[in-house]
């Protein structure tokens, strides 16, 4: 039956209007031209520190960049590209100083690995704290070395092969009925980062805490804010608990979630359903550790906001790069027709190979979470370099993704590279690393693969995908995970 849902133009047009005006980086008049003019600018450089007589190291050269924001304007801005500049003019490690974040940029795949490998435990997760710590306390990307690992061990029995088999059922019932009944066919309005990210949070709200999408509309949408807004909020340029400042609306948001989920804990406890809520409610390892409600609290809102926040994004780029693509689309698509229209699992969803090379080229083209931020423990090296204790660092394993030493045509769509003979991302073992890598390698990585490969699956068998116009070209806001300045729009036409 086709759906007959259609965009109320007042409301559309008021939401562009808002994401015209509201002020950002990214948007505001002149700043193209200001961002141009400070790229090809030469800053002053200095020595962050100078290292130990005798150690042989050399030291870390760095600038300021322009007063109170650094580089902020060319990062949020430019993202990876920017990146890609100074790796080309300075090297693989080189010093930002801000007053939000003074760092050093670990640039490239060698110092992508020596920073996850992190063999000497030089490198520790409190780099996140002054970015996402107050909205992402103590979530599993938050901890550290002997606690993560007892932590991580627990949580694993909620990602093993059996409990994934029981999630995607779940995940079908709800991208089948969203897909079916909520999606609008034929309109070039129709903004598919919006609607997928509802998608998202749906199936989260299923999949994580057994929340039926529908049941309480209102508390949905006020917790799918609250995680939207504390997202965000790291990216913030004005980092004070003050009203109205964004750091502090992330602040007020993480209160509404922290209460959302101690009241959800409660009652889990008692509970023997399938979501992922109860099974950490329920699991232990195998000394018998369990978890207490405030780790439940910290993980839940941590595992919510990486797992609908990263499949919104892949699946965005997906949309894009295939109604872009029609040949891949159709490649897709003849997988999706093998497999038909009925109940999907874990067996089923492992035969879409195609859908395997488009994720993961759609990964490396716009990562996810483009940096990682670490903070150094002591005094230590890194690929010669001399960093002194307590410096933040952070790796961009996006830019290993365009790089041309290691990627034929880096900017071309091409999901072949991944396939026999070519396999372009074994030509370093940090040539794609979109989950991250060593002890903090994402533990939800083949779950949200899992997600991506049912929504896609569902849509392909319903919709040919068709950009708004010819030749139209995304623009990302990267102030945070990158995310479409206009919600890309993508036209669904009905197969």
């Amino acid at each position: 039956m086709p759906t007959t849902n259609t965009i109320n133009t007042p409301a559309y047009l008021l939401e562009q209007a808002k994401r015209r005006l509201t002020p950002t980086l990214n948007n505001m008049p002149g700043l193209g031209t200001v961002e141009k003019r400070l790229r090809q600018h030469d800053f002053k450089q200095f020595v962050l520190a100078e290292p130990p007589a005798g150690s042989g190291l050399k030291p870390v050269m760095g600038d300021s960049g322009v007063p109170i924001l650094g580089h902020m304007i060319e990062t949020f801005r430019a993202g990876p590209e920017y990146l890609l500049e100074v790796y080309r003019k300075f090297g693989p490690v080189h010093y930002a100083y801000s007053p939000a974040l003074p760092s050093v940029a670990a640039l490239g795949p060698d110092a992508t690995q020596a920073v996850f490998s992190n063999r000497n435990k030089d490198f520790s997760q409190k780099g996140w704290d002054p970015v996402i710590g107050p909205f992402f306390n103590r979530g599993l990307m938050m901890l550290d070395f002997d606690e993560h690992m007892f932590h991580r061990r627990i949580m694993q029995e909620a990602f093993t092969r059996s409990r994934l088999t029981g999630y995607v059922g779940h995940i079908d019932r709800v991208a089948s009925a969203v897909i079916a009944n909520d999606w609008v066919e034929n309109d070039a309005r129709f903004l598919f980062y919006p609607a997928v990210k509802e998608l998202t949070l749906d199936i989260a709200s299923v999949v994580f805490m057994g929340h039926e999408p529908g049941t309480d509309k209102e508390l949905v949408t006020k917790v799918n804010d609250a995680f939207t807004m504390t997202t965000r909020a790291g990216g913030a340029i004005i980092r004070t608990g003050v009203p109205p400042f964004k750091w502090w609306r992330g602040l007020q948001a993480r209160k509404v979630l922290d209460q959302y989920f101690e009241e959800r804990v409660k009652e889990k406890r008692n509970s023997d359903s399938t979501d992922m809520l109860t099974v950490l409610c329920h699991t232990a390892d195998e000394d018998g550790n369990t978890f207490s409600d405030q780790d439940i609290v910290n993980h839940m809102i941590f595992l919510m906001m990486a797992a609908h926040d990263t499949s919104t994004s892949t699946l965005t780029t997906m949309a894009y790069h295939l109604a872009a693509n029609p040949e891949w689309q159709e490649r897709c698509r003849e997988e999706s027709e093998r497999i038909g229209d009925g109940p999907l699992d874990i067996e089923a969803l492992d035969k879409l190979e195609t859908y395997d090379l488009v994720i993961n080229e759609c990964l490396r083209m716009v990562t996810p979470l483009p940096f990682n931020v670490r903070s150094t423990v002591r005094d230590t090296d890194l690929l010669g370099h001399f960093i002194p204790a307590g410096t933040n660092v952070v790796t961009w394993p996006s830019i290993n993704h365009h790089l041309p030493e290691l990627w034929t045509d880096p900017e071309k769509f091409d999901p072949a590279r991944f396939a026999e003979p070519r396999n372009e991302h074994k030509r370093h073992r940090y040539a794609f690393a979109p989950f991250g890598g060593g002890a903090h390698k994402c533990i939800g990585m083949v779950f949200g693969q899992l997600e991506i490969k049912t929504v896609m699956h569902r849509l392909l068998r319903k919709y040919r995908l068709e950009p708004p116009y010819p030749g139209y070209r995304a623009k990302l806001d990267y102030a945070g995970m990158p995310v479409p300045m206009d919600g890309m729009p993508v036209i669904l036409r009905p197969l």
